[in-house]
């Protein structure tokens, strides 16, 4: 018997369980997965995306919108000059048809490495009651733009901000069904630890500066 069965073995006698699960058994917990039962959450804000600003602000994020997507690499331009960044960046393949030359900017679509500053990423979705951003991991959503780079750009349209948690997977459960990405990436702001002296440290662990663009 494998580890895996000897720990479930010994978890299904502990229940007062014999031999291995019936039908009835495997129906009734398939029906509770299907079921995706919540508990007690604070009632949805009227405007899940004033929340998000709010509460993203509150976590040292900033935030800029656009009217449309042809805007994003003048807004980029604008965030990455006023920070004395360089005109220079990695980002997803759904970016790279954008117009960035026409503003200057230097964008590559790939893999961000150590040496990349700034890492353009999109966003599942966005949470308004912590003012988090979803990432899903995939060939075309690679993980490393978002996590490397000391400046972390992300774009998620209006449209895509829920109101919690509960509400982030339910969207991603009815749009991918069982085709779960490898991983699922949450980020709440710069990275940051008070590990040391209860010392706020940003860019501890990953980007120090996160930037939201809302597109409409």
């Amino acid at each position: 018997m494998s580890a895996r069965g000897n720990i479930l073995g010994r978890i299904r006698r502990l229940q007062g369980r014999t031999g291995a699960a019936g039908a009835a058994e495997r129906a009734a917990v398939a029906a509770s997965i299907a079921a995706h039962a919540t508990g007690p959450r604070p009632a949805a804000p009227h405007d899940t995306v004033a929340q998000f600003r709010e509460r993203a602000a509150a976590l040292t994020t900033t935030l800029d919108a656009v009217a449309d997507r042809a805007a994003l690499p003048a807004a980029v331009t604008t965030y990455l000059s006023a920070q004395g960044l360089p005109l220079r960046l990695v980002c997803w393949p759904e970016f790279a048809d954008l117009d960035w030359r026409a503003v200057g900017i230097d964008a590559t679509a790939r893999a961000a490495v150590g040496d990349d500053l700034v890492g353009l990423t999109g966003a599942f979705c966005a949470i308004a009651e912590t003012g988090t951003l979803m990432l899903l991991s995939g060939a075309q959503t690679d993980a490393t733009a978002s996590l490397l780079p000391e400046t972390h750009i992300a774009v998620v349209a209006s449209s895509r901000v829920v109101p919690d948690m509960e509400a982030a997977w339910a969207l991603l459960r009815a749009e991918r069904g069982a085709a779960m990405p490898r991983a699922v990436n949450f980020v709440s702001g710069p990275s940051r630890t008070a590990d040391i002296e209860q010392t706020l440290v940003l860019g501890a662990h990953g980007p120090y500066r996160v930037h939201v663009v809302l597109a409409e």
